[in-house]
């Protein structure tokens, strides 16, 4: 018999952009209803990726204005269903809106359920955002493809390498047997980074950059950046890349990049991107794909989840907080 739904949930509003100041905890908040198609999930992990924090500030417009509930994650239990392939009590994992919350509408067609047994729900919301956006990115924007043995494939470079998104394209690079070089911010960083696959760190708070990217590649540059940081390495990219390689520019955990003159790439005819996980699963050949791929990665363990803390949702302040201070590594969780 399934449980009965409330009419009010508790989750967390920002009523204009701003500061953690603006993520308001309420308790008397409607409970979405569901149309075709839809589930209604009720919520136990949440997500929190940079990209919360750029609806928060306004860096990203709402397109359905304020008040807003943000969160593009979570996994949790289906307790109504508008869709065959559901069913209440399904465990499940989801991308959507409004995840910050106690409840949430979830189209069927961006949810994974159910989970298995041996993936716990825990993981299954720290995987999705994050591993899919590393996970596209390595295979579709790089389009770099499993090469036999190990460190065959191109020279490549991750920034914020211990993070999120980071820790996990490091990772998926090594099992795809690229040349992994990893910046992060301090020893402990760098160590993390090394040890979920990069063979050469750098200390971004101690060492020049460039100068050792050059030297590890004996001047020749890296074939494809994977930058996450934005405005404060950007520049940089264009002197690392080398000649007729690719800079993917995915955030703006520093600030969004300045506009770019585009003359300046003719020099090594440099490619330059700028990838949203989104894009990529539009259709539901893709949504499978990527996903089941993912989740293959994850179950045979060549790819781990992290999670740096697990934070309650009254305590989201505080998650945002970490997270902009670069005081994490691995995933960041808010918990029901």
């Amino acid at each position: 018999m399934a449980a009965e739904i409330p009419k009010t949930m508790s989750g967390v509003v920002i009523e204009k952009p701003g500061g953690v100041d603006v993520l308001k905890y309420k308790t008397d908040l409607p409970v979405p209803e569901i149309k075709e198609g839809e589930l209604l999930v009720k919520n136990e992990y949440i997500g929190v990726n940079f990209i919360d924090t750029y609806f928060r500030t306004g860096l990203y417009p709402s397109s359905s204005g304020y008040p807003l509930i943000t969160g593009k994650e979570a996994s949790g239990t289906v307790v109504s269903s508008k869709h065959p392939r559901f069913s209440p009590g399904d465990r499940v994992a989801y991308l959507g809106d409004a995840a910050y919350a106690e409840y949430t509408s979830v189209s069927a067609s961006r949810c994974i359920g159910p989970l298995p047994e041996r993936i716990s729900s825990e993981t299954a919301a720290a995987a999705l955002l994050q591993g899919l956006t590393a996970l596209t990115l390595v295979r579709e924007a790089a389009g770099i493809e499993q090469k036999l043995g190990i460190s065959e494939g191109p020279w490549t470079l991750v920034h914020a390498a211990a993070g999120g998104t980071g820790s996990l394209l490091v990772q998926i690079l090594s099992v795809m047997g690229a040349k992994v070089i990893a910046t992060a911010g301090g020893q402990e960083k760098c160590e993390q980074a090394h040890h979920h696959g990069a063979q050469w760190t750098i200390d971004n708070k101690s060492k020049d950059v460039v100068e050792r990217v050059k030297e590890i590649t004996n001047g020749r540059g890296v074939d494809v950046i994977f930058d996450g940081v934005g405005k404060a390495t950007f520049d940089a990219d264009l002197d690392m890349v080398a000649r007729k390689g690719t800079v993917i520019s995915f955030g703006n955990a520093s600030g969004k990049v300045e506009p770019l003159d585009i003359l300046r790439l003719g020099a090594k005819n440099i490619k330059v991107m700028r990838p949203v996980l989104f894009g990529y699963i539009v259709t539901p050949e893709e949504w499978e794909r990527w996903t089941t791929e993912l989740f293959e990665l994850i179950k045979t363990e060549k790819v781990k989840i992290k999670v740096h803390e697990v934070y309650p949702l009254q305590e989201v302040a505080r998650a945002h907080t970490d997270l902009e201070g670069r005081k994490t590594t691995g995933k960041l969780l808010l918990k029901l």
